[in-house]
């Protein structure tokens, strides 16, 4: 009995020490199971990271690793000692890594593995790649291959998947990781749910007893609460035998029946005033909600006129503007659709209209509502029965109303026009004032626009004007900081994200940004102080080199004034790597010529002052008359060199294009070269097809000689130089084959260019001065023909030269000429003494009869009583009257125009020469026999009674 009075009178605490220790339960289990997470999640993170430690070390092996291979390679393909230097310098790095993953490894198979690194590193950079240096640089190339193909290749390979199979093993192992982690999660997830359950239940229990000894005595208090509030009587029985709160409950429920009772004739009594003070309340709220209607009203009002507002200001884009524009206005002034349209250019925005709407109404801009628009300048509306496509489902008559309003621009132009439409509604007329108004700042908005479109567009021409020009260009105000490039400054100095990333920078940036990417570093640097503090004086510049590409730049300055003040600075760089070059290569060919020249003008000279001053026995006379005749061909031929690339340059060089056969100048080469050497055997193979083509013979010889030249010199050690013909696809193929020192891979693209020669010791040794190859390619390609080179450097070279053949065709002319005694008078007129003198004695060797004149006026006085068969002229002639206005006097006198010309000059105008009606041109000096050769020839075509002697000596020249 006491228990029992015990537990009811003390409830509140029972239910109290309930949910404490349902609150005690949940939170135990449920930090057991946070723990129990927590503990998993710090396991596996742990061992993670252990993996993802060795996976990094063992990655960052496997990159260095691949770029000692790459250096490596590079080194033995380019011989770039740099690269060789960065793959040793890799190797302690190497070394520290794999003693780092040592230090980490924790099972059998990642020791194992580390000591397989350790194995490889010391076989590879203590084995292998030291001999392989060794090799290399011994030239023993033969022995690196036979080494990589003994096994070292398939060791590097072998150690490569090695290395991806453990990554690929480390990778594997964290998948599992990750797998057994989602697994015990999602044990301790089910454990948590049925944890759950039985709080549930607890808390069902828990909440059943509360309900019993808590819930029927208040349902009890409730019925006996309505039954009051009907107005009934009610007893209640509750709390008689309790001793809790309840009990207390029931006391004080009672006590407030008897109140309430007492007090109910006093509520009647307030109520019936309290209803009438409703009445008055109602009254007012009903006018505070007309004023707040009103103030909402007024309220999304002024956020459609902010929205555009800020539509209108807050972008530059035209097209953008008006779609906000014309969404806005149709939002402040209620309207159903509307429509935006420049008059100057058509662009236009709509709202709620279709697209075949708005051309309809830019195709009638034309119409009397937009004239008046512009006219008056100020906005109307119209009314008008809707169309039937307007009208939707409605059947009535139905009636929209259009606003018109004009935009008008700061100097008082219609620049646009709006149109907007409500339908059932009209446009009321104390509004249009306000509408006027809009209309006014949406003006303001596109003038500003429309300055922002000119000033963009000035800008965007400016920039594309300094774009154009080759220089960079850079603009720098007073404190250093860039407002202005080009995209040529952009190309020259590599400047990321073009315009954007350079223009705006801070002179600490920029500088940084360019000085980086040049050798000069303080120079550049210097230069560009000088020129903001206004140091560099006029006309001064600096020149600097790039890092990278190794461009040549010439930098100079000009200070930008406005009102006679200094604003910035206009930094210009130019690129003159190619005026650079060139003038290398002018102070190059300059000293290369001046030896050419000077080596066999000394021998001139020394064997010319001994023949004049020393009594010699005639075999040394002859000897060095010899070597005085091969110099002076030898310095002949250099001459001709320039003179034949100077032709070519300007576009004068001509050609004599023949039916000639390539075996009879070849062989007539090969036995020019092979007396000049001992140590060469020059072989010609056999060919028995058509070796006939079109071409000039003197050229074609001169391409011969060059490439069989080139094949003895370049192989001073001797050997043989093969020259090969075999007929290709309408093309005949020469080959010109030798064994000496070959062509480095990076100069065959070169070889062709004037005045290039490969930057080797041994060939600057042999000399020349590097036009040879260059002429034989004008020649060739002179000829439709294209040369090329085969070559493998130490080991020899092949030149081919491919030109079309063509077949001779028959002309049924006799090849015999009658042999006659008959002797021809040829007229020699020649300023210089000495050469006339060798013309004389070559044209009486030749059985032809020679007079000689030094200048022309006492050849024309000659020539009225006499005519010759043949005239030599040389151009150049003294006194007054030169060879051409001799040839003119003779063309225009009927009587002397049919004597035949021979020109003999140093001018190389043979195109105008032959106009003015020369049959031959030649060119001094040239070889001996070739005027008589020349005469001969010309008489024969030309003709006359009888025959010309041809003496077996000239024509076998």
């Amino acid at each position: 009995m006491k228990l029992n009075h015990f537990i009811k009178k003390s409830l509140t605490r029972q239910i109290v020490a309930l949910m404490g220790v349902f609150a005690l339960l949940f939170l135990a289990g449920t930090s057991i199971l946070i723990l129990l997470q927590e503990q998993i999640n710090s396991s596996y993170y742990k061992e993670r990271e252990k993996l993802i430690k060795k996976e990094e070390i063992v990655q960052q092996i496997d990159h260095n690793f691949n770029l000692v291979f790459f250096d490596v390679r590079g080194y033995f393909a380019f011989g770039n000692s740099e690269l060789k230097n960065q793959a040793a310098a890799l190797r302690p790095e190497i070394r520290k890594l794999i003693s780092e993953y040592n230090g980490i490894a924790s099972t059998k198979e990642d020791k194992a593995f580390g000591r397989e690194m350790d194995k490889f590193a010391d076989y590879y950079f203590i084995e292998r790649l030291p001999i392989s240096i060794e090799y290399f640089e011994a030239g023993r190339m033969e022995e690196i291959i036979k080494m990589a193909d003994s096994g070292a290749t398939a060791r590097v390979n072998s150690f490569q998947e090695e290395i991806q199979i453990y990554l690929q093993n480390l990778n594997d192992e964290l998948n599992g990781r990750v797998q057994d982690l989602i697994q015990k999660q999602s044990y301790i997830q089910t454990g948590f749910f049925l944890f759950l359950v039985v709080i549930l239940i607890i808390l069902f229990r828990m909440i059943r007893i509360m309900f019993k000894q808590v819930g029927q005595p208040l349902t009890e208090f409730a019925k006996a609460a309505e039954e009051i509030a009907r107005g009934g009587k009610a007893e209640l029985n509750v709390g008689q035998h309790r001793m809790d709160e309840l009990a207390v409950l029931s006391v004080a429920f009672r006590k407030m029946v008897m109140t309430l009772q007492e007090k109910e004739q006093d509520l009647l009594a307030q109520n019936e005033e309290l209803l009438a003070q409703q009445d008055e309340l109602q009254a007012q709220r009903e006018e505070l909600e007309e004023a707040l209607g009103t103030m909402q009203s007024n309220e999304r009002k002024l956020e459609r006129r902010n929205d555009l507002i800020n539509g209108i200001s807050n972008s530059l884009q035209k097209q953008e503007v008006l779609e906000s524009i014309v969404m806005n206005m149709s939002y402040v002034i209620e309207a159903d659709c509307g429509l935006i349209v420049m008059l100057e250019n058509n662009e236009s925005a709509s709202f709620g209209l279709s697209s075949l709407g708005v051309e309809q109404f830019k195709n009638h801009l034309a119409s009397g509502l937009i004239e008046r628009l512009k006219q008056t300048k100020e906005g109307f509306a119209v009314k008008r029965q809707l169309l039937q496509e307007e009208k939707g489902y409605h059947e009535r008559t139905v009636f929209g109303y259009d606003l018109y309003l004009p935009i008008i621009s700061s100097n008082q132009e219609a620049t646009a026009v709006m149109v907007f439409t409500r339908y059932g509604f009209p446009f009321a007329q104390s509004h249009m004032d306000e509408y006027s108004a809009l209309s006014k700042q949406i003006g303001l908005s596109l003038d500003k626009i429309s300055s922002y479109e000119n000033s963009e567009a000035n800008r965007k021409l400016n920039q594309d004007i300094l774009n154009t020009v080759k220089e960079g260009l850079q603009y720098v105000d007073r404190d250093g900081c860039i407002l202005q490039v080009n995209k040529q400054l952009c190309e020259m100095f590599h400047c990321e994200g073009g315009f954007e990333g350079i223009v705006g920078l801070t002179w600490d940036k920029w500088i940084v940004l360019l000085k980086q990417q040049v050798e000069d570093e303080n120079g550049f640097t210097e230069f560009i102080l000088r020129a903001f503090n206004g140091k560099t004086s006029s006309g001064e510049t600096f020149v600097y080199k790039t890092k990278d590409r190794g461009q040549v730049c010439q930098m100079y300055c000009e200070g930008l004034y406005q009102n006679n003040e200094r604003v910035g600075t206009v930094l210009v760089h130019r690129d003159i790597t190619k005026e650079f070059k060139v003038d290398e290569m002018k102070s190059e060919f300059v000293s290369t010529v001046s030896h050419e020249l000077r080596t066999p003008l000394a021998s001139i000279l020394g064997f010319s002052e001994l023949l004049l001053n020393r009594e010699l026995k005639a075999e040394k006379q002859k000897k060095y008359l010899m070597t005085i005749l091969n110099e002076a061909k030898r310095l002949t031929s250099l001459i001709n060199d320039f003179l034949d690339v100077q032709r070519m340059e300007s576009g004068k060089q001509t050609y004599e294009k023949k039916y000639i056969e390539l075996l009879p100048i070849i062989e007539k080469v090969i036995d020019n070269q092979q007396v000049q050497t001992d140590v060469h055997n020059i072989t010609l193979e056999p060919f028995s097809g058509n070796d006939v083509i079109l071409g000039d013979s003197c050229k074609i010889e001169q391409v011969f000689s060059n490439l069989i030249s080139n094949a003895v010199k370049y192989s001073p050690s001797g050997g043989t130089v093969n020259i090969r013909l075999y007929e290709e696809n309408s093309l005949l193929h020469i080959e010109v084959e030798d064994q000496g020192l070959g062509i480095p891979e990076n100069a065959a693209a070169d070889i062709f260019n004037k005045f290039y020669r490969v930057d080797n010791s041994d060939r600057r040794r042999i000399g020349g001065t590097g036009l040879g190859l260059s002429i034989v390619q004008e020649i060739v390609k002179a000829h439709d023909g294209n040369i090329s080179v085969k070559s493998k450097y130490g080991e020899g070279s092949t030149f081919i030269v491919s030109i079309p053949g063509v077949y001779r065709p028959s002309h049924g002319l006799g090849e015999n000429i009658h042999q006659s005694c008959t002797r021809y008078e040829v007229l020699v007129i020649e300023d210089d003494q000495s050469l006339a003198e060798l013309f004389i004695q070559e044209l009486t060797e030749n059985n032809l009869h020679a007079k000689h004149f030094n200048n022309g006026r006492d050849a024309l006085a000659y020539l009225e009583n006499h005519l010759p068969d043949a005239i030599v002229l040389d151009i150049m002639l003294d006194e007054g009257l030169d060879g051409w206005s001799f040839m003119k006097i003779l063309k225009r006198n009927e009587v002397l125009s049919h004597i035949p010309i021979i020109i003999s000059t140093a001018l190389d105008e043979k195109e105008k020469g032959l106009s003015l009606g020369a049959h031959e041109y030649l060119i001094k000096p040239y070889q001996a026999g070739s005027l008589s050769m020349a005469i001969m020839q010309t008489l024969l075509k030309v003709g006359k009674a009888g025959q010309i002697l041809i003496p077996e000596d000239s024509a076998n020249e």
